[in-house]
């Protein structure tokens, strides 16, 4: 029998909405990366940019809203999560009109058609973190307010998302589905998960399996990885076999008790330093990220969320960045899957198209020269100049752990001055080291101590000073406004 021609588009449109409602359900997390640039020998912001499309890297999270790097991103399809740095949390939350001030800045202007698109603003950056002894806590809610706020004026709400990058120090508990949010951050937890909630928002968290490792010394290794382990966790009829899948499931059993156990879930940080500790090294890295993404990509999800990986995850990081502090351990300075100048450090292979990472295009290095120690000169009162040398640049890498630790006295020395020297853009009077230094053309690199040469493509100051910049112009803004109206 013949079908009315209106029924049949009537079966028409339900294949297609059962086709679309299967491909929403099964797509894949996202695979992005966190873009830090507390570096020494910083690359032009386009420069990198075009090493995330090269890769076909679609998602980025950046810890502050550079202007260099934001215009940099206009036009490029990629998707960013801005940050805003704890310090200003106090102003944001005090005043809308620094809220409204700080997203016509740092949002709105950078938006609109050819310009950078910005999802996602990161209000602080693990603000609830058990070292801070509690002083943002009581800032956020408010910062979120003012800032929902001003995206709401700006007609931006509905496409841009507030959301809190929390620390997986914010839970405990001993299995995961005991999981629970630390008892003095409930009630402030409670708010949050309902704002996010009520606004379209997922819950942001990182999570590192290396600290873990890192500060216990009784933590089984391979429980680290993704290879499967001799030491599971067994939850009930629940086994957990790595770090991650308990730590995010911990987090799952918390957000349950606050009745939103299926809140969406992001990976704002995860990682594995290549250097600068025990256990921190090329090798570990690769198989740590590497065995992450293929998790991730498997779509199997975890035993309390089947099915159901993080909606995004992103690696942390990109670069290197050779100027960050170094108080939580040396490996601060080694999380980057590529060196400070674009180099990838080992193959890896994203999901996103790629087999393997691609390095950085264009880069424009130093000459090839380094300083190193003279051959012909006595080096016993060089302790001071290595002191000084160290106390300025980057010298990590000489620790116990690191790549450069058995290169003898000598080669410490060297790479101590080498360090300074390529910092200070290779003047010649920065190899002088009281007659101790000396030039040379031949490549001093040992094995996997890499002696590095600077790059001249520059980008703008370093994220610090952007920071404290950006936090005085907000300031005087304010000052300003508050004048005029008055």
């Amino acid at each position: 029998m013949l079908v009315p021609r209106r029924s049949n588009t009537v079966v028409h449109l339900l294949v297609i909405l059962i086709l679309w409602v299967f491909v929403v359900v099964s797509v894949e997390s996202g695979i992005g990366v966190n873009w830090g640039t507390v570096s020494f020998h910083r690359l032009k912001p386009t420069t990198v940019v075009d090493l995330l499309r090269d890769n076909k890297i679609q998602k980025v999270k950046l810890f502050e809203a550079d202007s260099d790097v934001l215009k940099a991103l206009m036009g490029s399809g990629i998707q960013v999560m801005v940050g805003i740095p704890n310090e200003m949390l106090s102003l944001l939350s005090s005043s809308l009109s620094a809220s409204d001030l700080w997203v016509h800045q740092n949002v709105s202007a950078y938006m609109g058609h050819g310009g950078a698109d910005i999802r996602y603003v990161a209000v602080g950056n693990e603000p609830f973190l058990n070292s801070y002894n509690g002083q943002f806590q009581n800032l956020v809610m408010p910062a979120l307010l003012n800032l929902q706020q001003s995206l709401v004026k700006a007609n931006l709400a509905g496409y841009v998302k507030l959301v809190v990058p929390c620390n997986a120090d914010a839970y405990e508990s001993a299995l995961p589905s005991q999981g629970a949010f630390r008892p003095e951050l409930t009630q402030i937890m409670t708010q949050l998960v309902q704002f996010l909630d009520s606004n379209g928002s997922p819950f942001v968290v990182n999570i590192y399996p290396f600290l873990s490792l890192y500060g216990n010394a009784d933590f089984p290794q391979e429980y680290a990885f993704f290879e499967g382990t001799t030491h599971p966790v067994t939850d009930g009829a629940n086994v957990y076999t790595n770090a991650f899948d308990g730590n995010y499931d911990t987090l799952v059993a918390a957000l349950s008790k606050l009745g939103y156990g299926q809140m969406p879930i992001v990976i704002g940080e995860i990682g594995w330093p290549s250097d600068g500790a025990v256990g921190a090294n090329i090798t570990a890295a690769r198989v740590f990220n590497q065995g992450l993404i293929n998790h991730i990509l498997l779509n199997k999800g975890t035993p309390l969320r089947p099915q159901s990986p993080p909606m995004d995850v992103y690696l942390f990081s990109l670069l290197d960045e050779g100027a960050k502090s170094t108080l939580p351990g040396n490996f601060e300075r080694h999380w980057g899957i590529f060196s400070f100048d674009g180099q990838a450090k080992y193959a890896l292979n994203l999901g996103l198209g790629n087999k393997e990472l691609r390095n950085a295009k264009n880069v424009q290095y130093l000459p090839s020269r380094w300083c190193v120690a003279s051959p012909s000169s006595d080096l016993t009162n060089v302790v001071n100049h290595m002191r000084l040398a160290c106390s300025v640049a980057d010298c990590t890498t000489l620790n116990y752990g690191g790549s450069c630790n058995e290169i003898g006295e000598k080669g410490n020395i060297s790479y101590a001055f080498n360090s300074y020297y390529q910092l200070q853009m290779q003047d010649s009077r920065s190899c002088d080291f009281d007659g101790l230094g000396m030039v040379t053309f031949l490549d001093p690199s040992v094995g996997d101590c890499r002696f590095l040469v600077g790059v001249t493509d520059k980008g703008s100051a370093s994220s610090a000073s952007q920071t404290t910049y950006q936090w005085w112009v907000l300031v005087l803004l304010l000052i300003l406004h508050v004048t005029f109206w008055l």
